[in-house]
Parts: structure tokens; C-alpha cells; sequence
């Protein structure tokens, strides 16, 4: 129950775009067509998946303090969690270069319409956030794990819910002061509002 309860909370109450507005840029920049939404949601799914977990087993058994007391007794009063922040996005970087290759190889049309922005998922504050928000919360790894995916679906959902409106938006007369971005942070402020609804939920 527990694990449901983070997933849950994860998607809707601290979704990483209403709660904390981590990824805008990508999130703002790649909600043009829905198809291309669900293809970078569906990359930021996998990403967390297997970043959030990764980390966790990093700080777990490299970094925090007596983490290697596991290779010899003499490693016991070493810390190394000075390194978090690079030995995180180094994992980051990684892996989305993995992701990356794989999306060109099965799909070279999604690669070409995602463009630059495929790479800068290592450079995304979500993905970032996640890793940083579970050793902040003490978790689990199957916690982290379920927080992870968590926290892809939630990104994916509000892409995809963004991007759904701003094609609808391209038949409407919207007053050109609004065009762009305003009407999309806009749309964005309102749509954080409702996600916020989820707080009062109790899990």
C-alpha cells in the first residue's frame, strides 16, 4: 500500500511540473503535437525508471557515510556524498546518451521532431529532482523505484495534456498579446492549480 500510496503522490499531488515545476524548458518547448509529447514523456518515463534506483544504489553503497564499509573495515569513517551532484549527473548523462541512441535507432522520425531536446534530458531539473528528492525522503529502493516511474508518468501526463490543448488552440482566436507563450504559461498556472486539488486526497 505504501508503494501505490508514493506512486499515486508521485503522479498527482507532487507531480514534478504543477508541484515543483521542474523540466519546463522541454516541457514548454516540445508540447507543440501531441505525438512528440508522448515520445519525450514516454523517454522521461524510462529515464527516471532506471536513474531514480541507480542513484539510489550509488548513495546507498558508495557515497553517504560508511557506504564502503562494505569493501574493508578501513572504509567505514569514509564519506563521499561531497560527490553527489557529480556522480549523479554523470549517471544522468549516461544513460540518456543511452536513450538517445536507442529512439535514432528505432525511430528516426521521433529522433529528427524531438531534435535537441532528446540530450537535454540530461540536463532536465526533473530528472535531476527525482534522484535528489529520494535520498532527501529516505527511500527504499522499490520505493524509489515506484517514485521514479512515478514521477515520469506524471511529466508525461502534463506534456501530453499540454500539448493536447495548444493544438486544440491553433483553430481559436486567441488575441495576439496571448499568442506563444503567454497563453501557454497560462494554461500551464491553471492546469497546476487543478493538480493541486490532489493535496487535500488522503492517501
Amino acid at each position: 500500500m505504501e508503494l501505490v500510496s508514493i506512486g499515486i503522490k508521485a503522479v498527482f499531488v507532487e507531480n514534478m511540473i504543477f508541484a515543483y515545476f521542474l523540466g519546463m524548458c522541454s516541457y514548454l518547448a516540445v508540447s507543440k503535437k501531441v505525438s512528440t509529447a508522448i515520445g519525450l514523456g514516454t523517454a522521461v518515463i524510462f529515464v527516471l525508471t532506471i536513474i531514480v534506483p541507480a542513484n539510489w544504489m550509488v548513495q546507498e553503497y558508495i557515497l553517504k557515510e560508511s557506504a564502503l564499509a562494505w569493501i574493508s573495515p578501513q572504509f567505514e569513517g569514509v564519506n563521499l556524498e561531497f560527490l553527489q551532484f557529480i556522480m549523479f549527473i554523470a549517471i544522468i548523462a549516461a544513460i540518456v546518451q543511452l536513450v538517445e541512441m536507442v529512439v535514432e535507432k528505432v525511430s528516426p522520425s521521433l529522433y529528427g521532431s524531438l531534435g535537441i531536446f532528446l540530450p537535454l534530458i540530461a540536463v532536465n531539473c526533473a530528472i535531476l529532482g527525482g534522484a535528489l528528492f529520494m535520498v532527501q525522503r529516505d527511500y527504499t529502493l522499490a520505493e524509489a523505484t515506484v517514485f521514479g516511474f512515478g514521477s515520469g508518468v506524471g511529466w508525461l501526463m502534463a506534456i501530453v495534456a499540454l500539448a493536447a490543448i495548444r493544438e486544440k488552440l491553433k483553430y481559436s482566436n486567441v488575441p495576439d498579446g496571448l499568442k506563444g507563450l503567454g497563453l501557454t504559461m497560462i494554461i500551464t498556472g491553471l492546469m497546476g492549480i487543478a493538480f493541486k486539488s490532489f493535496i487535500g486526497i488522503a492517501m
